[in-house]
């Protein structure tokens, strides 16, 4: 049985986690959608001082199922950035990039309005990236399309996540095939403890401004003589395989 199908149907036989994931988004989205207003207030003052352009930036991207669906940030880059340079993947140092969005990018408070998107279902807290559709890439030879990519499909098989193993683990300028095995990892061993954890290790690096670093944000737990220790990711084949081997060694 291809591997999406697989995973539809371990959805299908967790039906009751699968709703507890629900209903744990849409409330910590609510709560947050209270809590954040002061600062939505403060970043939209902020973005209009800079440059009086537009505070929220909209763009369609690919959604469960690969239904395309209107995502929703703080607009970081100048005004009309996408038909004046094009859409691609940022760079360090990327000329598009405003000052007050520089701030936002390191902190992922660029990223608050899709709380939005969480409360009403497109999205979830925890999942694979929420990607740009065929968004040209830096480090691939010539324009591939997203579908054209090995794992796309299983990718799909979910919601896209504001944060996730890919977001955090994974080099921030690595092609899509390898960072999209890291949203194979995940999207196999999802659980509501996962979720948690992985929030829990966002907010860290939010309050140390590292959401912009070009490599892992944090290292992978990895077993070295009696018990784990943190260590860089140098690349995902070799370190995704050594994530499974610690989660599946806890669960014995």
């Amino acid at each position: 049985m291809p591997l999406f199908h697989t995973v539809v149907e371990r959805r299908r036989g967790h039906v009751r986690e699968y709703a507890l994931k629900r209903i744990l988004d849409a409330t910590l989205a609510g709560i947050g959608l209270v809590v954040s207003a002061p600062v939505w207030l403060l970043i939209g003052v902020a973005i209009k001082l800079e440059d009086g352009g537009p505070i929220l930036y909209t763009q369609y991207r690919w959604g469960r199922g690969k239904r395309p669906f209107r995502v929703y940030k703080f607009r970081s880059m100048v005004v009309d950035a996408d038909v004046r340079f094009g859409v691609g993947q940022a760079t360090k140092d990327d000329p598009r990039i405003t000052r007050v969005g520089r701030l936002l990018r390191r902190t992922s408070l660029d990223e608050l309005p899709q709380l939005l998107n969480i409360f009403r279902g497109d999205m979830s807290w925890v999942g694979p990236r929420v990607l740009p559709m065929n968004e040209r890439q830096l480090n691939e030879d010539g324009h591939i399309p997203d579908e054209a990519v090995p794992g796309f499909d299983l990718r799909c098989a979910v919601r896209p996540g504001l944060t996730g193993v890919a977001q955090i683990y994974a080099p921030r300028d690595v092609p899509r095939r390898q960072k999209f095995r890291y949203d194979s990892f995940y999207i196999r061993r999802q659980t509501l403890l996962l979720d948690l954890g992985l929030i829990a290790i966002s907010v860290w690096i939010s309050c140390r401004l590292r959401w912009e670093d070009r490599g892992a944000k944090v290292g992978v737990i990895r077993r070295r003589g009696r018990g784990p220790s943190l260590v860089p990711v140098p690349h995902p084949a070799r370190d995704v395989p050594d994530m499974v081997r610690v989660v599946e060694q806890s669960r014995m």
